[in-house]
């Protein structure tokens, strides 16, 4: 964890959000069916705050070590274009998408929960974790949630980087006019 000065500091500089999939926009459950098909829950609130990044101007991304067509499915509702599933390294994966972006590591939050996390939060300008995340993780994390994946904590991070670049309001003024 970094003081609150830090933390808005490196909220600040955010220009691309990245998050992995299961266990940080799930509660990390993947529920197999007979036919093989496979579905998983996602929380309504990190889909709005999602929404809402896009449309302030900071592009989402997902990596995921699995791949999923409810990922697939749940990003394309979303709006979300940057989609890496099946990825072997997290961290190879996350230098090759700052690259095709244009992107500063420093300009770059993630949020993570495993182990397999680890190479991207320790290179993320803003690094985070769930609530219910490996106790690694959210030691190397900058900031962790009151919550665990899949239960509001990609809201809570999407609110944190929205707020420390004076977006939040605009965004809060829109739904209450």
């Amino acid at each position: 964890m970094v003081s609150t000065q830090s933390l808005k500091a490196r909220a600040e500089r955010v220009r691309l959000i990245l998050l992995d999939v299961d266990g940080v926009l799930t509660d990390g459950t993947v529920i197999l069916h007979a036919d093989g098909s496979e579905s998983k829950e996602f929380h309504i609130r990190d889909g709005a705050a999602i929404v809402w990044a896009i449309q302030a101007g900071i592009p989402v991304g997902l990596i995921s070590a699995r791949t999923s067509v409810a990922t697939s499915q749940r990003a394309a509702q979303l709006g979300i274009r940057i989609v890496s599933q099946g990825v072997g390294s997290k961290a190879t994966e996350f230098a090759r998408i700052i690259a095709d972006q244009g992107f500063e590591e420093a300009e770059v939050a993630y949020m993570g929960d495993d182990l397999l996390d680890l190479g991207v939060l320790r290179r993320a300008g803003l690094a985070a974790a769930p609530a219910d995340a490996a106790p690694e993780v959210r030691a190397a994390a900058h900031w962790t949630s009151s919550v665990g994946g899949g239960r509001g904590a990609v809201r809570e991070f999407i609110e944190v980087i929205l707020v420390a670049q004076d977006l939040w309001d605009g965004i809060v003024k829109g739904f209450s006019a």
